[in-house]
């Protein structure tokens, strides 16, 4: 079959180390599933992954991808849940597990034509939901759902902050954090992607470190050094930061008296549960809210892809169509 395969691992030249090559088809142990993939999202993690980071290189080669859709041995239409973990490990949330991991970190990943998983980690897909849209929503939505509703717990008429909105996960959480009724403010560094925001539902889009014009009950902070001072500035006191990525750099200043002064909760959220998984698909259903699709691509346009990604001249997810030929 035909797989994405992170051969080696480069810093500076992420792409250097991808391969399309052919492997074998995985068999199938009891208590596991093989799928065969209709559609498949490009993330950035898999960059990550092939620049060496948080992926150490005795797991290396590795099929890429975290999120996907297609259909079972037995004929069963289904959507990858990306979180591979134990929850009693995580005493009732896997997203807790000190072992967990995402799809293409200690198993092959969904870029394949097939993939074998543990059992619970496929769910329904509905028919309402297309396979292309399917593949979208794992470690991006799921991700931005559990920031929003489980570790900020967001109202309807709570404001909330979304920082470096054209990103993937910020991006989705502009759509959900809108449709749950909640008013947005977005920043993006660029007048296309604070257009992008708007379409995706911002009530406002601004500069990267402008002044709100209120401050916000809620952050939604994927970026890290470059938009964290901005952070703690744009959120009331007694506000939260929800922290899910630190894509600009992981130390900036703390700022700690500004927290317990001001009395905020600073939070940390990874990925999402698969109870929570479950929500997000009913919220789709019941809101008629769908993911943003940039582009979809056959699998041999996945290196174009990954590089338009590093580029950042993404606006919505990259999704590899395995039927599509031409």
């Amino acid at each position: 079959m035909l797989a994405a395969v992170a051969v080696s691992q480069h810093p500076d030249d992420p792409l250097a180390g991808l391969a399309l090559r052919d492997v074998p088809v995985p068999e199938v142990e009891e208590g596991w599933t093989r799928v065969r993939m209709r559609a498949a999202s490009l993330n950035p993690h898999d960059l990550w992954s092939l620049k060496g980071v948080g992926h150490p290189p005795e797991r290396i080669p590795m099929i890429l991808g975290c999120d996907g859709a297609g259909v079972t041995d037995d004929g069963r239409e289904v959507i990858l849940y990306s979180v591979v973990a134990d929850t009693d490990r995580g005493r009732g949330d896997e997203t807790f597990d000190p072992d967990r991991a995402v799809l293409s970190e200690t198993l092959d990943g969904t870029l394949a034509e097939f993939i074998v998983v543990p059992s619970r980690n496929l769910l329904p897909k509905p028919e309402w939901l297309t396979f292309i849209e399917a593949a979208t929503l794992g470690a991006v939505w799921g991700t931005a759902y559990r920031m929003l509703f489980t570790r900020a717990g967001i109202r309807p008429g709570d404001s909330v902050l979304v920082q470096g909105a054209n990103g993937g996960v910020a991006s989705a959480a502009i759509r959900l954090a809108s449709a749950a009724g909640a008013r947005v403010f977005a920043t993006a560094r660029s007048e296309p992607k604070r257009r992008y925001a708007l379409e995706q539902g911002a009530y406002m889009s601004l500069e990267s470190g402008a002044r709100l014009p209120e401050r916000v009950d809620v952050v939604i902070e994927t970026v890290g050094e470059a938009t964290w001072a901005h952070s703690l500035r744009a959120v009331r006191p007694g506000g939260t930061i929800v922290i899910a990525g630190a894509t600009s750099g992981e130390m900036p200043k703390a700022e700690l008296r500004r927290i317990f002064y001001k009395q905020l909760s600073v939070i940390g959220s990874t990925m999402c549960t698969r109870a929570e998984f479950e929500s997000l698909i009913r919220m789709l259903h019941i809101t008629g809210i769908r993911p943003s699709i940039d582009s979809v691509i056959r699998f041999d346009q996945v290196p174009a892809g990954y590089k338009r990604i590093l580029n950042g001249d993404v606006r919505g997810k990259i999704v590899v169509d395995f039927e599509k030929v031409d």
